[in-house]
């Protein structure tokens, strides 16, 4: 089912996992940012958007992650967009000669049976810089951050001031960290990306997450900062004071407690290795 969240875009909520698709209207069709996860329900999207005399135009894929980068051939052969880095990482995912089974086990067993795999990843890589999505609608702008996964972008709509903020500022999940690598700093990356999208805050009356409930914008900066005290928590060695874990979390997701003490037991590892107080 569609729902509209302001003038010309509307958004698609999986069942599990809470997956905002969101539609963009354009002149001569829709921007489709995120499609979905099942495989029924992308159908379903596709059959309720030709009720509606809606041809999918373009896509967007805010980030690399399995749940992100999924398609459905009842969609069409529109061109789905990425940053330069979302499309290496899909690329090389796609470069492994058993890439299928490696991201099907990584799949929720709920749903293995009814995730469509055959076009998954194709993303087309915009170059470095770009910060327009280019297609013949409304001008959408691309905030690329280091945070969550490489590449990630939020995009903000800018005629209807919604900002689609992938996996960021959700009601259901905490702040997921990019992987410990040798390389990186995924709390510090992570900050890094609340303070790009607290830069555009005045901009946006509607925030679309890539998992939960949509909010306007008297919302949004307090999103913005219980993520960020989550984060400054998990930095220090403290428990947050978080309603998404622990007593106090969504009926049926007392599960993200467990992303949470994964994330924590990582970084107390990795500061063990380093040397780093916390």
């Amino acid at each position: 089912m569609l729902t509209q969240v302001a003038e010309g875009v509307l958004i698609h909520q999986s069942e599990l996992l809470q997956n905002n698709t969101v539609v963009v209207r354009g002149r001569d069709g829709v921007l489709l940012i995120d499609p979905g996860i099942q495989g029924s329900e992308m159908a379903c999207l596709a059959n309720d958007l030709r009720e509606l005399g809606l041809p999918v135009v373009a896509g967007f894929a805010t980030h690399p992650d399995w749940d992100h980068v999924l398609w459905h051939a009842e969609l069409g052969e529109a061109p789905r967009y990425g940053t330069a880095r979302c499309a290496a990482f899909t690329r090389e995912v796609l470069s492994n000669a058993d890439w299928k089974a490696r991201v099907a086990e990584g799949l929720p067993p709920e749903i293995a049976d009814d995730t469509p795999l055959d076009l998954y990843g194709l993303i087309i890589g915009l170059p470095a810089e770009t910060t327009r999505i280019p297609w013949d609608g409304p001008k959408i702008r691309i905030v690329e951050h280091p945070a969550h996964a490489p590449g990630h972008a939020a995009l903000v709509v800018g005629e209807s001031g919604v900002l689609v903020a992938g996996d960021m500022l959700s009601d259901v999940f905490v702040p997921m960290l990019d992987d410990f690598t040798d390389t990186n700093d995924p709390v510090e990356e992570y900050l890094v990306g609340l303070r790009l999208l607290e830069r555009v805050a005045d901009d946006v009356d509607v925030l679309v997450p890539g998992h939960g409930s949509a909010c306007g914008a008297d919302q949004l900066r307090a999103r913005i900062e219980q993520d960020r005290a989550y984060v400054h928590a998990l930095r220090d060695g403290r428990t947050p004071d978080d309603p998404r874990i622990g007593p106090s979390a969504k009926p049926g997701w007392e599960w993200v407690s467990d992303i949470h003490d994964g994330q924590a037991q990582r970084l107390v590892s990795r500061n063990k290795r380093d040397g780093t107080p916390g």
